[in-house]
């Protein structure tokens, strides 16, 4: 066995490689630019070594400066991750010439099936059904309007080396194709160092489902399970599950067994992942297969008890497989949502900044990669995650932060195992998209499993503003806030001294205010908590251990848990939970009389104004002063985080002034144009 890797990667898949080849008494080595010298996977390693400058095509996708790194720490194997060089031919013929072990699958088998015009070619040959399109280069931005109107609206325009959502755009007609090609090709070149482009026609109600494949070099090919990734935005996945909930036995056994043919015929050796596009009558068609570790394997790892890491490493020892098809048993349910570095509010639009604060729910502590997650108890939590509190978040690299699953032996109670997780992820310093993550959660076309991967566009057609909460949550909520309000004000009067008898001093009746509703309400205390007696007679009690000050309450309500996220404001808290951030008031009835006649606050008027909504540079921008525009047409490109951001006019108006040009950097709100 490899004595040390060197990882060839960073972030949570760096650090997910390195607790395996911990547990296999393998030593790591961390490679790290200018922007990562403070990173989660370089303090986790054993060495590290240096290799550049923030931008990762000066530094993570450089082939000479990883090879450089390889010399001087003197790994024998190279585990690449996803994403960077994980499906580069060359590096893998570089490593090769080294002679050192690239811990994937063989030089060919990249070439032939992680560039996807090549693949889907050879799935044709092989007789795959797969999705109509043009597998051929497309010279400029007309000739993809020529193809496209081909094919037939609508289309995706994809990056021919990419993955992970880059180089990906829909096209609905000409002034979208020949946007999204261009856009595409940007990204491609900038994420993957290759701008190649082709076009497939774009399926409008499809579910995305992939199997997981493992291989040796021995001939030796297994399937382990599939995986659900429907919801998606912008084509990046956001929750995966495992199983998925609308295959059957027999769907899933053909889907198997065609990936594990495919992967044999390109004499494919290591983990890999086939995936397809499936319709409403379970017809299944190849999309692509992913030469590499999927961001989303945890929760194959958690249904089958399979370290797919370490199946990876021991393949490219030259051991064959230890497992058979039929050692392969899938036991309960598996969830994993993506946390993201983006704001929901503002259309999911990247976030960078410090994490001031970063508390992950509890993992589960017996639960290790390689054991069946039936075994560790009836629910598991796992976080991989590659930051830190304190750390900061980089405008240069992908926004995937952490990846929350959890493992149950039921869909139902692995949903319920993730909203609790949900709800005790503490993230603050930058927008994130824990509250949309609830907000699935709790949505009833996810519970019951009847999603596409057109969810979130059909769903938030006007993106996400945040949760309304029922009026049963919402009263479990009031009734909660109530009995933490009382245990404030006893903290309160004592401090201040005011008198002996504390508790008779604070009194038992409030208004609780919160979304726009108002509940009066009696608390009656004893030992163990408190009943929370509501105007219409009913009633909830509350438990929890909650001290003022926490930032985390546990409790139960009316015997079932309740997480929230508790902050301080002038006469009540914000509290965030399923999604919802609410600002509650527990004030006595004269002072809640009173709120009622206090004026509003007017926010500041920016409708004549194109605010940038992220931190990011200016690309281009498409308009003059004194250009009228009309509604829709395009303003200017801001990148940030590897993706391009058209950002569009929202009514015809006049350009009177412009502030930024290609080349700017630019913060949150900041005047790029004014209009009339």
């Amino acid at each position: 066995m490899f004595d040390k890797i060197l990882i060839a990667n960073r972030g949570e898949i760096a650090c997910r490689v390195i607790k395996t080849a911990r547990k296999m008494g393998i030593k790591t080595v961390a490679i790290y630019s200018d922007a990562d010298r403070q990173a989660l996977h370089v303090k986790m390693a054993d060495e590290a070594v240096h290799i550049g400058p923030p931008p990762a095509n000066q530094s993570y996708i450089v082939i000479d400066k990883v090879m450089d790194a390889i010399r001087q720490s003197g790994a024998q194997a190279v585990h690449p991750g996803y994403g960077f060089l994980s499906e580069n031919s060359k590096f893998a013929e570089a490593l090769e010439a080294e002679g050192v072990a690239f811990v994937g699958p063989p030089k060919g088998a990249i070439e032939a099936m992680g560039d996807k015009i090549t693949s889907k070619k050879i799935a044709q040959e092989a007789n795959v059904s797969t999705v109509p399109g043009y597998m051929g280069l497309i010279e400029d931005a007309e000739d993809a309007v020529k193809i496209s109107n081909q094919v037939g609206y609508p289309v995706m325009i994809k990056a021919s080396a990419g993955g992970g959502g880059k180089g990906m755009r829909i096209a609905w007609n000409d002034d979208e194709a020949r946007e999204g090609f261009q856009s595409s090709k940007n990204e491609a070149a900038n994420s993957f160092g290759d701008d190649r482009i082709f076009i497939e026609k774009f399926i409008t109600q499809p579910r995305h489902i992939e199997i997981q494949v493992l291989c040796d070099a021995h001939g030796n090919g297994i399937y382990l399970g599939e995986r659900e990734c429907s919801i998606q935005r912008r084509q990046q996945k956001v929750v995966e599950e495992a199983p998925s909930p609308f295959l059957d036995e027999a769907t899933r056994k053909a889907m198997g067994e065609q990936s594990v043919a495919l992967a044999k015929a390109v004499g494919y050796a290591s983990a890999g992942t086939v995936e397809f596009i499936v319709d409403g009558d379970k017809n299944f068609y190849f999309l692509e297969m992913n030469t590499r570790l999927q961001v989303e394997h945890p929760v194959t790892e958690l249904i089958t008890g399979v370290d797919l890491v370490e199946q990876m490493i021991r393949v490219a020892n030259g051991e064959p497989l230890s497992i058979t098809q039929d050692d392969v048993k899938l036991t309960g349910w598996a969830i994993e949502n993506r946390l993201y570095a983006e704001d929901p509010y503002r259309n999911f639009l990247p976030s960078i900044g410090r994490l001031t604060r970063y508390r992950p729910p509890a993992e589960t502590k017996a639960y290790t990669p390689g054991t069946a997650a039936g075994d560790a108890g009836d629910v598991v939590v796992r976080n991989d995650t590659g930051v830190y509190e304190g750390g900061e978040i980089s405008m240069y690299y992908d926004p995937m932060i952490a990846k929350l699953c959890t493992w149950a032996p039921t869909r139902d109670q692995a949903i319920e195992a993730m909203r609790i997780a949900l709800d005790s992820f503490e993230v603050e310093g930058i927008g994130h998209n824990l509250p949309f993550l609830s907000a699935v959660m709790d949505h009833d076309i996810f519970k019951a499993g009847d999603m596409t991967t057109a969810f979130i566009e059909e769903q938030y057609p006007d993106g996400f503003d945040g949760v309304t909460l029922a009026e049963e949550e919402l009263k479990r909520v009031a009734a909660a806030a109530a009995a933490m309000h009382r245990v404030a004000e006893i903290r309160r009067t004592r401090v201040s001294g005011r008198m002996d008898n504390h508790e008779r001093r604070v009194g038992k009746r409030w208004v609780v205010t919160l979304q726009g509703e108002e509940f009066a309400v009696k608390v009656k205390a004893d030992k163990d908590g408190s009943t929370v007696k509501f105007s219409d007679g009913s009633k909830l009690r509350v438990a929890s251990e909650w001290t003022p000050g926490d930032q985390l309450a546990s409790l139960s309500v009316g015997d079932a848990p309740l997480v929230l996220k508790v902050g301080k404001v002038s006469g009540g808290f914000r509290l965030r939970t399923r999604g919802a951030d609410l600002t509650v008031h527990v004030r006595t009835a004269r002072q809640a009389e009173l709120a009622k006649l206090m004026p509003e606050k007017v926010a500041p008027d920016t409708s004549k104004m194109l605010l940038c909504p992220m931190p990011g540079l200016i690309v281009k921008v498409d308009v003059a002063v004194g250009d009228e525009v009309q509604e829709g047409q395009a303003l200017c490109t801001v990148e940030a985080m590897k993706m391009e951001n058209i950002l569009r006019a929202e009514k015809t108006t006049v350009v009177t002034k412009v502030n930024a040009g290609a080349g700017d950097s630019l913060a949150v709100d900041d005047v790029i144009m004014e209009f009339e």
